[in-house]
């Protein structure tokens, strides 16, 4: 991006800095000056993701109290969606969660 097409972002005053030297080609890699350092952080980082992703896969049980009158219907809507009751309910509440439909 060239100087003449800026953004304001709003940066602290350490972020000025930074983006000041990368602008004035300042900006030394940690790859080049410590490539050890580099591998080592690329490496902790890249698990840190890793594990983050896995526990946000992770399933718990849930055990709910349902009016017995609802199951049959409930099994009727998710065979009629081509799912396992359980799945369809899992999906429900997945989309409540993350507000995707709104009660």
């Amino acid at each position: 991006m060239s100087k003449n097409n800026k953004i304001d972002y709003n940066l602290d005053e350490e972020e000025k800095k930074i983006l000041e030297d990368i602008e004035n080609n300042k900006y030394v890699s940690l790859a080049e000056t410590n490539p050890n350092k580099f591998k080592e952080d690329v490496k902790k980082y890249s698990d840190i993701a890793k594990n983050t992703i896995k526990s946000l896969n992770k399933k718990k049980s849930l055990n709910l109290r349902v009016y017995e009158n609802d199951i049959p219907r409930i099994r009727a809507i998710a065979m009629e969606k081509g799912l396992p009751y359980q799945t369809f309910l899992a999906s429900i509440i997945h989309q409540i969660a993350t507000k995707q439909i709104e009660i």
